[in-house]
């Protein structure tokens, strides 16, 4: 056996060799974990075209000292939804935070498009900047809890107030 010298320390090739082998089980798992997440990641189908609801922001009025929205929301697939409540935050034309308010959409019926009309109370249209839809709340079907509801919306607007998620 040839000693390697390193900084006046003797190092077999053999424990050179012994150490690499070590770092590579310990890399092992973590790559075996990954791979099997990949997969996973692959096999997972993404939400068909069908099973994304459309929300979008069509109008706003002014009601006085309240905006009046209109949302028309989209559900083209099968699945009707006996609970559908949506978590918006009202964003000003600077971009501050002026509201936060839930908005109960249900029932959504199935292959069916509807409207919800909703007052954002003590708030001018011309002071709102956009409208975020931060969560889903509440998403049942009538077999009960739904999940993964937020990755199903997709946002629209027809008007310079936007509407995300």
């Amino acid at each position: 056996m040839i000693p390697l010298k390193i900084h006046r320390f003797a190092v077999s090739w053999r424990a050179l060799h012994a150490c690499r082998a070590a770092a590579r089980r310990r890399a092992l798992p973590v790559l075996l974990a990954a791979m099997a997440l990949s997969a996973l990641a692959l096999l997972t189908p993404p939400l068909a075209a069908s099973e994304t609801i459309g929300i979008e922001l069509n109008r706003i009025e002014d009601q006085g000292a309240n905006c009046r929205a209109y949302l028309v929301i989209t559900n083209p697939g099968e699945i009707a939804f006996s609970g559908f409540k949506l978590d918006l935050v009202i964003f000003g034309g600077s971009g501050t935070i002026t509201r936060r308010l839930a908005l109960d959409l249900a029932p959504l019926r199935a292959a069916k498009t509807s409207v919800k009309v909703f007052d954002i109370t003590d708030t001018a249209c011309a002071a709102i900047g956009s409208i975020l839809v931060n969560d889903v709340v509440d998403c049942r079907d009538l077999s009960g809890s739904v999940a993964g509801c937020v990755d199903r919306i997709s946002t629209s607007s027809k008007l310079a107030v936007s509407l995300s998620k």
